[in-house]
């Protein structure tokens, strides 16, 4: 699910109960800590060391794949050759993302920001490296998702003015910079996002969707006049989304909830108007690329929080699995570049709870795959890293929740250890089997950590998804408790030694957990989280405006709901000591909710501690900052879990 790459808020709707996959309940007994040698716990920089990635893209010959990735301590442009060692490609403070080669094989064009502010413009670099051009170079307008047109002489992308939050369809000629807008959204609900060109060229595939994600449809809208013609079912409450077209520009590669209660993936017949569903699941499935030769379509399905890959064949519908390690096994993330330019090979990724994210060439023939980038460092061993453990448990109104849960190698079940809970931004995210560096930090140091998929969750069904709607930090606060309650039933935790620590959502989580339920938490870090939904309206960027608004309704008429919602109606109440840390450049919880949070506890007389960082937006890139972060939130956790 391609999406999932895109840079945009998480924060999600929810309503009513929810029928999500059944999932057997875990016996709080039956978990057990991993044997291992005794090892000491990984420096934090280590884990940072396991470099990570924002994309990948195969270049026009297939000869080289560009990687957006931090070896450098900022996400710039790599060059990973088929042989050979990489090559850095750019430099920048900045980060570079949603690469693509032009059809000569001569350009990459990708899109970055400035100091994290998310105002992105799109830049071209020369495939062997060099000083980037600035191609859009407009303060006031956000340009993302760059598409090259065929014949290499056009460039469509996502155009998106600061004062507005409606993302529009754009295209660019190259030979003279001169833009022209063809889609003009006048719902502030709903925003387009170019998905393909034609192979014609005469025309692009665009998604029209709603920002929660529920409803939308796929386009076509014609290059020479602009005149778009809507190619799904559209209305209703179902959600239509493409990623790709096929070489003969007759199927559509579909990500929908249309039929079930979770989005599968679908082949979609332009001209007969007919879905094929792949291979349903009772869990979310979401298509990818089909091969340059038209024989295969990509597409995953996320069980669980562990996501497999499977090739679908066009022609006898017949499905097989990607062979990798189990995990969370992803498509590449820039463009659409899954498949080689001959199809003979996936560029694939593959992350595990102990095991750090890579790219991988996968031999579509044969069956096997080989880790293409290693970003790992020498010195950082899984196996000698805590594993993680899926756990179903029961919230307080019988819901049930899965949750990733750690525990320290040759921990014992005496009771003792320090707890944390890990809540994961959006509400409509979801935590994935990943490499987890803050639960590794924490775990190889002697703590539990458990991270919830509570109720509010993408990945298990539209209705689980939407059980939180107007009721932010109620419903889902629940499920994070019952996960405190699961960790001490294991044995292993000292239920008065609890810690929570998130990021965005997550970090609102936070808030509101020691404000209404300040008696059970001991220690707090929390990240660019929202104290005050009413003040983050009056901040925030515009489209995050119209999305706030369809998450808790009109703050005049929904008042109740926004007071009843926001952490600073709780606050005072807190006991825990608390961790604040904020990007400068945060568009999307801006500094100002932090500052309020710091404002009120020190008026309090409460103990709180803040650390601001210049030239950082919404989540922290840089290396150096990504470090210190860590470094911090385990010190405050020694300190007031551990008492040192």
């Amino acid at each position: 699910m391609r999406r999932l790459l895109a840079i945009t808020i998480a924060l999600g709707l929810a309503t009513s109960a929810a029928a999500a996959p059944d999932r057997p309940l875990t016996n709080p007994a039956s978990v057990t800590a991993a044997k291992a040698p005794p090892a000491p716990p990984p420096p934090i920089a280590a884990l940072f060391d396991a470099h990570g990635a924002f994309g990948a893209a195969w270049s026009a010959d297939g000869q080289r794949v560009i990687v957006s990735t931090n070896v450098s301590g900022r996400f710039n442009l790599w060059s990973y050759p088929a042989g050979g060692a990489p090559a850095q490609l750019t430099k920048s403070d900045d980060r570079q993302l949603a690469q693509v080669a032009s059809p000569d094989g001569k350009t990459i064009v990708f899109q970055s920001d400035f100091g994290g502010n998310e105002r992105y413009d799109l830049f071209a670099v020369s495939i062997d490296g060099g000083a980037p051009t600035d191609l859009t170079n407009t303060s006031d307008i956000s340009e993302t998702g760059p598409a090259f047109s065929p014949d290499g002489r056009m460039l469509a992308f996502n155009r998106k003015l600061n004062s507005e939050p409606m993302d529009n369809v754009a295209v660019m000629d190259l030979a003279t910079h001169a833009v022209r807008v063809l889609t003009h959204e006048a719902d502030p609900s709903y925003s387009w996002t170019v998905v393909a060109w034609t192979h014609d060229g005469k025309a692009l595939i665009a998604d029209r969707a709603n920002r929660t994600g529920t409803r939308g449809s796929v386009w076509r809208i014609e290059l020479a006049d602009g005149a778009a013609s809507e190619l799904t079912p559209g209305g209703g409450e179902a959600l239509v989304s493409a990623s790709d077209i096929s070489p003969d520009d007759r199927l559509l590669a579909i990500t929908s909830n249309a039929q079930s209660e979770d989005t599968q993936a679908a082949i979609f017949d332009i001209a007969a108007r007919k879905f094929t569903w792949l291979a349903p699941t009772p869990w979310e499935q979401g298509t990818a690329s089909f091969s340059p030769d038209g024989k295969r379509l990509l597409f995953e399905t996320n069980a669980d929080g562990r996501t497999t890959l499977s090739l679908y064949d066009v022609k006898s519908g017949a499905v097989r699995e990607v062979a990798l390690p189990p995990g969370v096994n992803g498509v590449a993330g820039a463009g659409r570049s899954d498949f080689s330019p001959d199809s003979r090979f996936l560029l694939v990724s593959h992350a595990a709870g102990n095991t750090p994210f890579d790219y991988w060439i996968y031999d579509v023939a044969s069956g096997h795959g080989r880790v293409l980038t290693s970003f790992a460092p020498a010195g950082l061993d899984p196996a000698t890293l805590p594993p993680s453990q899926l756990v179903h448990y029961k919230s307080a109104d019988g819901t049930v929740i899965s949750a990733f849960l750690w525990l320290p190698n040759n921990a014992r079940r005496d009771g003792l250890l320090p707890g944390v809970v890990l809540p994961h931004g959006g509400p409509t995210g979801q935590t994935t089997d990943v490499f987890n560096r803050t639960a590794v930090a924490l775990a190889s140091r002697g703590y539990a950590v458990i991270a919830p998929n509570p109720r509010g969750s993408t990945g298990y069904g539209k209705a689980f998804q939407q059980m939180n709607v107007k009721d932010l930090g109620g419903g889902d606060l629940a499920d994070e408790i019952a996960g405190v309650k699961f960790m001490v039933a294991t044995g292993y935790v000292d239920r008065r030694r609890i810690g929570i620590t998130g990021g965005s959502y997550g970090g609102y989580m936070t808030l509101m957990a020691i404000g209404k339920t300040p008696d059970l938490w001991a220690a707090a870090v929390e990240e660019f989280g929202i104290i005050d939904w009413r003040t983050m309206l009056q901040h925030e960027d515009p489209s995050l405006q119209a999305y706030e608004k369809m998450l808790l309704g009109d703050p005049v008429t929904d008042a109740k709901v926004y007071a009843d919602d926001s952490p600073i109606t709780f606050i005072r109440q807190e006991k825990a000591p608390l961790l604040v840390l904020q990007g400068d450049n945060d568009i999307r919880v801006p500094k100002e909710e932090a500052q309020q949070v710091v404002a009120i506890l020190q008026g309090e007389g409460r103990t709180v501690d803040a650390h601001y960082y210049p030239n950082e937006g919404h989540g922290f890139v840089k290396q150096e900052n990504v470090v210190d972060a860590l470094e911090r939130t385990v010190a405050w956790f020694d300190k007031y879990l551990k008492g040192k």
